[in-house]
C-alpha cells in the first residue's frame, strides 16, 4: 500500500510548510488520521458484511449518498489519481532522458492510452506485472533511506522545534501540507475490506491497521527526512523533480539513473492500479441503473471480463484532466473529495452505534468515541481548511460531485415511472422491483393484497427488457 506519492510530495510541502520540522510533523500527522479512519470505517465494514464504501453510504444515510461517493470516484477520483500520476510520471521520464518539458504531457497521455489499451485486451498480463511492480517499487525506497543513512554530507534537518517559514502561519502550513501528504496514502481504505477476511476481527484487525499503517508512516517520514538532509529547503520548494535530484546526489549520474527508473517503474504501477480498480466504478454503478445508458455501461468483455465503457470513461476524463491541470492541483482535489466522503463514513460509525445497538459488530473500533473523533476532526480540518485557502479547487471538487444530483433523481423518476407501469399490469399485488444481472430482464416480486388467495403468497414475474 505504499504510494508513489511519497516521491513527488516534499516539494509541494516544504513550499507550504518553509520548515524541516514541520514538514516531518505533517507526515506523521496524516499518518494517525489514516490510522484513526482505518480502525473507524473497519467497524462498518465488519457489521454489514459487505466491501465497499458505495454499499457502507447507501445503508447508513440512504442510496443516494452512496451514489454520490460513486460518481465522486468516477469523475473525479480515479481520473484525478491517474491523471496526476501520468503527469508526474512524464515530468520524471523528461528529466531523466533530457527531453524538452513540453511534452511531459505528451508522455503522461500516452501512458495513459497504452496501458487503456493493455486492460482492454485482458487484464491477466497486467495482474501479473502488478505482483512483480509491487516488489520493485520498494527497492528505490530502501536504496534511498540506507544512502541517505550513510550519507557523509549531510543538510542539518532539525525536526525540533516546529517553525514554519517567513510569511507562512502555522495553521495554514499544517491543513495545506496535510492535504499534500494523504495524497501518499491513498488507498489506505482498501485495508478496511480485511474486516470481513480475518479470523479474529477483533484482536488482528486492529493490529493489522495500527501495525501496516504505522509502518507505511515511517517509512514515509524516513525518505523525506533525507530528502531533507540531501537537498537544501530552497531547491526541494516546488521541485516535482525531487527525487531524481536527491538520488543523483546520493548515486551518481548512472546509479540515480538506475533509481529514478524504478520510482518510474513505481509510478506505472499504481496509475495501472487505479485504472484497474477506477474502471469497475461507472460498471457498478450502471449494474444497479444508476447511469444513463446502463444496460451499455454496465456490461463486460464476454472474454476478458473487462468493463469496456467503465474503463473508457475513466480514461477519458483521465486525459482531461493531464491537458487542463497539475500534478498538485489534482492530487489536492482529489484529497480534498476523497476526505469529504471519508469524514461522512467516520460519522456513520457514530451514527450507527446509536441507530442500531443490536447490530452484531465482529470488530469494534477501539476507544471509543476517540479514535472516531480524531478521523471526525482530522477529516474536517482538512475539508474546511481546503474551502478556506484553495476554495476555487474545492468548488471544482464539490461541483463534480454535486452534478450527479441531477443524473440520480432523473433515473430514479425513471425507474419508478417503469415500476408503476409494472404494478400496474400486476393489479391486486404489492410488487418491487429489481433488475437481473445480466442487466436485460426486471425481476418482479409480487404479494397479493387479497391474503386468502389460496397457494402461495409470493411469487416471482420475469419481464423482458
Amino acid at each position: 500500500m505504499i504510494g508513489a506519492g511519497v516521491f513527488f510530495k516534499i516539494g509541494t510541502i516544504t513550499a507550504q510548510t518553509g520548515s524541516s520540522s514541520t514538514t516531518i510533523f505533517v507526515w506523521i500527522l496524516a499518518g494517525v488520521i489514516s490510522i484513526a479512519s482505518g480502525l473507524t470505517i473497519s467497524e462498518i465494514a465488519a457489521s454489514l458484511k459487505i466491501n465497499g464504501a458505495i454499499k457502507y453510504l447507501d445503508y447508513t444515510y440512504g442510496r443516494v449518498w452512496g451514489f454520490l461517493f460513486g460518481w465522486a470516484q468516477m469523475i473525479a477520483y480515479f481520473p484525478a489519481q491517474i491523471g496526476a500520476l501520468s503527469s508526474i510520471f512524464g515530468v520524471q521520464f523528461v528529466s531523466l532522458f533530457g527531453i524538452e518539458a513540453k511534452y511531459a504531457n505528451l508522455i503522461a497521455i500516452s501512458l495513459v492510452l497504452f496501458l487503456l489499451t493493455i486492460n482492454l485486451i485482458g487484464t491477466k498480463f497486467s495482474s501479473k506485472m502488478q505482483s512483480i511492480i509491487t516488489v520493485l517499487k520498494v527497492i528505490p525506497i530502501v536504496l534511498i533511506i540506507i544512502w541517505g543513512f550513510f550519507n557523509q554530507n549531510k543538510i542539518p534537518a532539525p525536526i525540533f522545534p516546529l517553525t514554519v517559514g517567513d510569511n507562512i502561519s502555522f495553521p495554514n502550513a499544517i491543513s495545506q501540507g496535510l492535504l499534500s501528504a494523504l495524497f501518499a496514502f491513498e488507498g489506505w481504505i482498501v485495508v478496511t475490506n480485511l474486516a470481513n477476511e480475518v479470523k479474529n476481527p477483533e484482536k488482528d484487525l486492529s493490529r493489522a491497521i495500527i501495525f501496516g499503517l504505522s509502518a507505511i508512516t515511517l517509512i514515509y517520514v524516513l525518505i523525506n527526512y533525507t530528502f531533507l538532509t540531501v537537498l537544501p529547503i530552497h531547491e526541494l520548494v516546488n521541485n516535482n523533480n525531487a527525487a531524481f535530484e536527491a538520488s543523483m546526489r546520493l548515486f551518481g549520474q548512472f546509479g540515480g539513473k538506475l533509481v529514478t527508473i524504478g520510482i518510474l517503474i513505481s509510478v506505472y504501477g499504481a496509475v495501472n492500479v487505479f485504472m484497474l480498480t477506477g474502471m469497475r466504478t461507472p460498471y457498478i454503478l450502471a449494474q444497479d441503473n444508476l447511469l444513463p445508458f446502463s444496460n451499455k455501461i454496465g456490461k463486460a468483455n464476454i472474454h476478458t471480463g473487462v468493463p469496456v465503457i467503465g474503463a473508457l470513461i475513466v480514461d477519458a476524463i483521465a486525459i482531461i484532466m493531464i491537458l487542463l491541470g497539475n500534478f498538485t492541483v489534482l492530487t489536492d482535489m482529489l484529497v480534498f473529495v476523497m476526505w469529504t466522503f471519508n469524514t461522512i463514513l467516520s460519522i456513520a460509525v457514530i451514527i450507527l452505534r446509536k441507530r442500531k445497538p443490536e447490530l452484531r459488530r465482529p470488530f469494534k473500533v477501539p476507544w471509543y468515541p476517540l479514535i472516531p473523533i480524531v478521523s471526525i476532526l482530522g477529516g474536517i480540518f482538512i475539508v474546511v481548511s481546503t474551502i478556506i485557502n484553495q476554495f476555487v479547487l474545492s468548488i471544482i471538487g464539490i461541483g463534480l460531485t454535486l452534478l450527479g444530483l441531477p443524473i440520480y433523481f432523473y433515473i430514479q423518476k425513471q425507474n419508478k415511472e417503469e415500476l408503476q407501469a409494472l404494478t400496474h399490469q400486476h393489479k391486486g399485488c404489492f410488487c418491487t422491483c429489481s433488475r437481473s444481472p445480466n442487466r436485460n430482464q426486471l425481476r418482479i416480486r409480487c404479494q397479493p393484497l387479497n391474503h386468502n388467495i389460496q397457494g402461495q403468497h409470493q411469487h416471482f414475474c420475469v419481464i423482458p427488457y
